[in-house]
């Protein structure tokens, strides 16, 4: 019998509005090829722009609900004011219709703009206004600000009063190195995540925000392997570390994260770190770097941890949101 998957945090499609569009500079829908260019960059993944597909894969795998994003190729980060505004509602607008047309089987997380913290906390006030409380926002800002700067701040503050749910998922990796061996993604996803995590631990972000329900994809990325070496960081007093903030190991505990590890060693890794409840049912879907035949490839996983990642802590991580964790 196929185990129930009682929630995806880590879906993506791409909502595809022909009319809106065209109003819309730098992406051009392709009717004929049914695929999308962005910035010159041809998405050609057709499931991106077919929510039925999304559905359909749902209903095959016995996963009860999906919390959808836009992918990486969407985020555009160098776009900024008017043209930025518009893209981001233009994806908000047309993801949210998709979810609502859904039947109650998806949830729209609220793209927000990372290069644009302060649109990115605008959109969280008034989507909380609405009731919204589901968000998704890219690792990094696409230039060398963190997410630990003090520009931040209000977007931090914003969604922790919401008591929000944030996906974390990395965009661009701009290490050049990177370029050989489809290590941009091999590589440079889990990099992404792992200097987002530190910022937010070593800046005190977490510590500050308790109510943020944050969840990093791809098992927290390098996360599991370096935890150990940031705690000795901090008991060490290492330059530049401030030891006035809780210890790493004292706020991990607030972090969520996907169990797309590849391993179950990789996975018990994670449970270390965040702990074993913590881990939740992500197939980053269509991706073929993902869970999309999350059966078959979580088959020789201990039977319950795979019961845990597919329904118990999915259901935690549901009615924690649900409380708004106070």
């Amino acid at each position: 019998m196929t185990e129930p998957i009682a929630l995806d945090v880590h879906t993506h499609l791409i909502p595809i509005n022909p009319e809106r569009l065209e109003g819309l500079a730098g992406v051009a829908w392709d009717s004929a090829s049914q695929s999308i260019s962005i910035e010159g960059h041809q998405v050609a993944m057709k499931p991106l722009f077919r929510p039925a597909a999304l559905l359909d894969w749902m209903a095959q795998n016995h996963v009860a609900h999906a919390f959808v994003s836009v992918p990486p190729p969407t985020y555009r980060q160098h776009l900024r004011g008017d043209a930025a505004r518009q893209w981001v509602a233009y994806l908000n607008d047309e993801l949210a219709a998709i979810a609502a047309a859904s039947g109650g089987r998806l949830t729209a997380l609220v793209h927000l703009p990372t290069e644009s913290p302060a649109l990115a906390a605008e959109i969280v006030a008034q989507s909380g206004r609405r009731g919204l409380r589901h968000f998704a926002m890219p690792t990094g800002t696409g230039d060398e600000r963190t997410l630990g700067s003090d520009e931040f701040e209000p977007l931090w503050h914003v969604l922790d009063d919401f008591a929000a749910f944030v996906f974390f998922h990395p965009g661009e990796c701009a290490d050049g190195r990177l370029t050989s061996f489809y290590l941009g993604n091999l590589l440079g996803n889990p990099y992404e995540s792992t200097v987002a995590l530190a910022h937010l631990v070593f800046a005190g972000v977490l510590e500050r925000h308790p109510r943020l329900t944050p969840c990093f994809a791809h098992g927290g990325g390098m996360l599991p392997a370096v935890a150990g070496r940031w705690q000795r960081g901090y008991a060490t007093r290492r330059p530049g570390v401030d030891t006035g903030n809780r210890a790493p190991d004292e706020v991990f505990g607030q972090l969520y994260v996907d169990c797309i590890c590849h391993s179950e060693a990789a996975a018990i890794a994670a449970e270390a770190v965040v702990t074993p409840e913590h881990v939740v049912f992500g197939s980053d879907w269509p991706f073929p770097m993902g869970l999309v035949a999350p059966h078959e490839q979580l088959a020789g996983y201990a039977a319950e941890r795979r019961r845990a990642y597919l329904t118990t802590n999915a259901q935690g991580l549901l009615a924690r949101i649900a409380r708004g964790h106070r």
